[in-house]
């Protein structure tokens, strides 16, 4: 078996086996690689928060000299707590990268003959369900971290809601491993479904008591 291959037959389930339903069966699961995962979250927003912090920290540092030569007075202090609140994009990205090794841990996806559930979270953690009939469109991104650390991120098109755009990439199985194989198994699944929906073809049974039978990817 090399590394695009999975023997489904061995896939854990220990994390999502009491959210499955009856008959449904776990094509994939997996989570982030945890290298990736760090530093993509420390990357964000770091850009924007290190110029941030250089424009502000100017400022503070002028401030404080005029406050030391005693012409600032009690002004010192309120400038000071002003640019405590007004640091906070630098509050947020220093957040990313402390909390980081916790969300990983919480992290991780699966595939499944019925639909993608996600699992995330910090102090606690929650679980998301997309269902292969609300995908409007999924798409491969690898970028350049992500081509050092042989990782990818699926990321997954729903509906717009109150707004006239009609895709929403808000989710996606982020930072993963063998991404290609992983894209390639997810875009089948969402193909097969969304084709017995709309054509009931060989999948349905002869008389139609709903949609239980099963998916043989």
């Amino acid at each position: 078996m090399n590394k695009y291959q999975y023997d489904y037959n061995n896939i854990s389930k220990s994390e999502f086996s009491s959210l499955l339903m009856p008959d449904e069966t776990i094509i994939w699961s997996g989570k982030p690689k945890k290298n990736a995962y760090v530093l993509n979250r420390s990357m964000t927003m770091m850009p924007f928060a290190l110029i941030w912090l250089l424009f502000d920290g100017t400022f503070i540092v002028t401030f404080l000299k005029t406050g030391i030569q005693g012409q600032m007075g009690g002004m010192t202090f309120a400038l000071i707590g002003f640019f405590v609140i007004h640091l906070m994009p630098v509050w947020i990205w220093l957040g990313n990268i402390i909390t980081a090794g916790a969300r990983w841990k919480n992290t991780e996806y699966a595939v499944t003959d019925k639909r993608i559930i996600i699992r995330s979270g910090f102090i606690g953690y929650e679980y998301q369900n997309i269902y292969y009939k609300e995908i409007t469109d999924v798409h491969l991104h690898v970028g350049l971290i992500d081509r050092i650390l042989r990782v990818g991120d699926i990321m997954i098109c729903l509906p717009s809601r109150g707004s006239g755009n009609t895709k929403s990439p808000h989710l996606g199985i982020i930072d993963i491993e063998n991404a290609e194989a992983v894209f390639k198994q997810v875009q089948k699944a969402i193909l097969d479904i969304q084709t017995d929906i709309e054509f009931p073809n060989a999948y349905r049974p002869n008389v139609n008591e709903g949609f239980k039978t099963n998916y043989r990817g």
